[in-house]
């Protein structure tokens, strides 16, 4: 017989422990006999198990309500003891601005509620508690607007409770009910719009995906027509209903009221950069937690009510938050909801909505590719066929996603066709081959490709595209290294090649990096000049670390001090980078990965880096490749997370300093204690302690203060450090604007005379996709991924892009602006009034201006 842990753990799911049933009826009875007969010896257990099921399994939240009040009618006190405990760690989630724990509390105890163990007017007054809140924050007199994200949260988290408790309160408490609804009408009548252009995955302007509503007015559009339709929801199970002549008999307790957090302080500035900083800032502490991707057509996805679709949103999302570090788990329970009806298409839009998310999505990307992965081979007969189709859909949609998105739908498709065999109906696109080398869909086409010969190699890749042999010109070219001083037999070597050969030489003889120094400075620079000297020496040290990146690490180490003395200033590191481009040429991926290095051993500074990126060379290859601004994401990166590491570690310093002080007062506490303890002997006082356990107390107590003296050097040698990296930081983003807007100033289309923005997509771009039927078709894939409805070689697919280069150049550069921009907001921030008094000042083109301030979610001042 199973354990009444793993009851407890599979009920609702079909599984053997339930014989494979799926009678939720039989699972209740079933789970609480065996909880009961071990209740008095597994009390406690059983409390814990259960509680934390609730909260880490919470589309199962209406079976452990069930539960809870099956056991309130033999023990009011384990019952009153769950509601308690629930309450306080709602308590502390409020006060600590947990968003997800608050939420999923709020749900248990609606599900207490159901099951009758808490009274519905307590679940009322902890509603019109946080409604309170979140009216007060949005008055422009008493409260602090800037943080409407916090007020619009606590709203959805009562809406979110009313698909799993509406039917009881409009029952039980009617007219509180309607109180809380009139209440509602009343703040979101009286909130500000957020649309939020910054995180939108589309462009605005695309109709595909704008939406004239915002989340919070959306959810409440959803729960009236739910209040019309009588509370009905065929997504969320009602257990609770085939018990409830039992439960009824059950003490309903109390709920304690809630306090909310004091309202959040105004900023001292009242200029309306703090406020916008501020208003930033809850924006990150309390994010909108979906945002809908529309991917598929009306027809194909799952017909559901309004309400139906953000319930089992909230149950995909539950699980992807709970099972982050168990894949299996997660596709298991992913597939298990308990929903009536089939959701694979809402399945795909929702995990695809969290692999873009913006600004940041809650889990690394890796993680949704692993999940997508496991979910095909759990639903081989319907699953591929979707994901399928979505790719499909995004890609019809590329010239208006997102600059951000676009590069992690790259990363997470070539990652996942690498799981694959590579197989995909490339045919279906080898019509990108005839677009212009900047069109989007080629673009993505080719950086797809290059991906996929970074996870395999090329001919493998080559292979994979036998079917679109039209697709090989955009392969990227066989990745071996391009050595500027390579000899060839039968001819005269060069002073370059001679000069290399001998430092090959020198290194070989493991000279020493101050022996190579010396004889570079008396054998080359003196008849060649340094430049030539910087080019002989990278060439060939990168030639001896190109066998693998072990090789590079290792020559890096070695005799980074000889490339340090080479390119002492920001001119030399440059043209350090254009020597690593010349010779890497041909693989983009040992490109970016050397110049990380480089940067990381400090032989190349971040400055250096965004001066080359926007070299003119560079420049040409914004709208066409990835690479550099894969490199400029490196060293921007690098940069932020060596200010979070310096963070982490003062921290911890802090603490340690508070911790030595407390042990070195203890220590001192005791020696003068033992020093002071006297005894009389022959009637005069002497002392007490042995010479010995004195002199111990004593080397205690100095080695303690040594210990505190040591920790309060390192915190303060840290700070220096931050100190150093925040001014590095600001140097960083200035010198980034600066040269974002220059380039930009140079390309981009002048206002007209009457004010009017210029149109970069005025070209005309026909799109004629395959017929919705072969986009998503719920067919399996034969084993080269295409449908059975699929048309090959692309025959029902007209495509033109008639954007000029100059425009899809000033677009996508403007879209990684906004990228940037909103990637590292929180660092930027601090520095705004520096920028505000720097860059953008003067004449500066609008489309900049908004393309930087809507990834900062700062109000355009065009």
């Amino acid at each position: 017989m199973s354990s009444w842990r793993n009851l407890l753990l599979r009920i609702g799911d079909r599984c053997p422990e339930y014989g494979g049933g799926t009678d939720y009826k039989e699972h209740i009875e079933t789970c609480y006999g065996a909880l009961w007969r071990e209740f008095e010896h597994s009390n406690d257990a059983i409390f814990e198990l259960l509680l934390q099921c609730a909260e880490q399994l919470p589309h199962k939240i209406p079976f452990y309500g069930v539960l809870v009040g099956l056991v309130n009618l033999e023990s009011e006190d384990f019952a009153k003891r769950m509601v308690d405990i629930t309450h306080s760690n709602l308590q502390d989630a409020l006060y600590a601005g947990n968003c997800n724990r608050i939420r999923i509390l709020m749900r248990f105890l609606t599900g207490l509620m159901c099951s009758k163990v808490i009274h519905p007017s307590s679940i009322i007054e902890a509603f019109e508690t946080l409604l309170s809140s979140a009216v007060m924050t949005v008055d422009e007199e008493a409260g602090n607007p800037s943080w409407q994200s916090r007020a619009d949260f606590y709203v959805s988290s009562i809406l979110a409770c009313l698909p799993w408790g509406g039917t009881e309160l409009v029952e039980q408490v009617p007219d509180e009910l309607d109180r809380v609804m009139v209440a509602i009408q009343s703040y979101i009548s009286i909130r500000k719009q957020s649309q939020d252009i910054a995180f939108s995955v589309f462009e605005p302007g695309d109709d595909a995906s704008a939406s004239k509503k915002d989340f919070i007015e959306d959810l409440w559009d959803r729960i009236q027509v739910l209040s019309s339709n009588g509370w009905k929801v065929d997504s969320v199970p009602r257990p609770h209903l085939s018990f409830e002549a039992q439960l009824v008999a059950g003490k309903s307790h109390n709920l304690s009221p809630i306090s909310c957090p004091a309202q959040p302080a105004p900023s001292p500035s009242d200029s309306k950069i703090s406020r916008e900083q501020e208003k930033h800032e809850a924006m990150l502490k309390y994010p909108q937690r979906l945002r809908r991707l529309h991917i598929f057509p009306s027809n194909k996805a799952e017909n559901m009510q309004p309400i139906d679709r953000f319930v089992v949103e909230e149950y995909l999302l539950d699980v992807l938050l709970f099972f982050n570090g168990c894949r299996k788990e997660c596709a298991f329970y992913m597939v298990g909801l308990p929903v009536p009806f089939r959701y694979e298409y809402l399945m795909a839009e929702t995990i695809f909505s969290q692999l873009l998310l913006l600004p940041q999505p809650p889990f690394k990307p890796m993680y949704y590719t692993l999940v997508i992965i496991d979910l095909c081979k759990a639903l081989p007969g319907a699953f591929p066929s979707v994901i399928a189709g979505a790719v499909r859909a995004l890609f019809n949609k590329i010239i208006n996603l997102d600059m951000e998105c676009r590069t992690r739908l790259i990363l997470w498709f070539s990652h996942h066709l690498s799981n694959f065999q590579f197989i995909w109906p490339w045919q279906e696109w080898a019509y990108v081959k005839d677009l212009p080398r900047w069109a989007p869909q080629r673009v993505f086409v080719q950086e797809v490709l290059e991906r996929e010969v970074r996870l395999s190699y090329l001919d493998k890749i080559k292979q994979s595209i036998e079917n679109a042999t039209a697709l090989e010109v955009l392969l990227p070219p066989k990745g071996g290294p391009n050595f500027k001083y390579h000899s060839d037999d039968g001819q005269e070597s060069t002073d370059g090649q001679n000069l290399s050969k001998e430092l090959n030489s020198l290194v070989r003889g493991r000279k020493t990096a101050r022996e190579i120094t010396s004889w570079i400075e008396e054998t080359i620079i003196p008849v060649h000049g340094s430049k030539f000297a910087l080019e002989v020496v990278i060439q060939t040290l990168l030639d001896i670390g190109s066998k693998s990146f072990t090789h590079l690490i290792t020559v890096l180490e070695r005799y980074g001090q000889i490339i340090a003395k080479l390119c002492p200033d920001q001119d030399r590191q440059i043209l350090l980078m254009d020597e690593v481009s010349y010779y890497w040429k041909n693989n983009s991926q040992m490109t970016a990965i050397a110049i990380d290095r480089m940067m990381g051993y400090r032989l190349i500074s971040n400055l250096a880096i965004v001066e080359w990126v926007f070299s003119p060379n560079n420049i040409e290859q914004f709208h066409v490749s990835d690479c550099p601004w894969e490199i400029l994401r490196n060293a921007v990166s690098k940069t932020c997370n060596r200010i979070t590491d310096l963070r982490k570690e003062i921290q911890s310093l802090e603490k340690s300093v508070l911790v030595a002080v407390e042990v070195t007062a203890k220590a001192f506490k005791e020696f003068e204690a033992a020093d002071l303890k006297l005894e009389v002997v022959d009637g005069q006082p002497v002392q007490a302690e042995k010479p010995g356990r004195l002199k111990r107390l004593k080397g205690y107590a100095d080695k303690a203060k040594d210990e505190e003296v040591s920790i309060r050097d390192s915190l303060e040698a840290k700070e220096a450090l931050l100190a150093r990296a925040l001014e590095e930081s600001k140097a960083l983003f200035l010198s980034l604007y600066k040269r974002f807007v220059s380039v930009l100033t140079e390309r981009l289309p002048p206002v007209s005379a009457d004010g009017e923005l210029p149109n970069l997509r005025s070209g005309k771009i026909n799109i004629v996709p395959t017929d919705p039927e072969d986009l998503s078709n719920m067919e399996v894939d034969h084993e080269n991924g295409a449908t059975e409805t699929s048309q090959l070689n692309g025959e029902t697919e007209k495509y033109s892009y008639n954007i000029e280069e100059l425009e899809q150049w000033c677009l996508s550069t403007l879209g990684h602006l906004k990228a940037f921009s909103r990637q590292y907001a929180t660092e930027i921030w601090p520095h705004m009034e520096k920028l505000n008094s720097e860059v953008f000042v003067g004449n500066i083109h609008p489309l900049i201006c908004k393309a930087a301030y809507s990834g900062l979610c700062r109000s355009s001042e065009l």
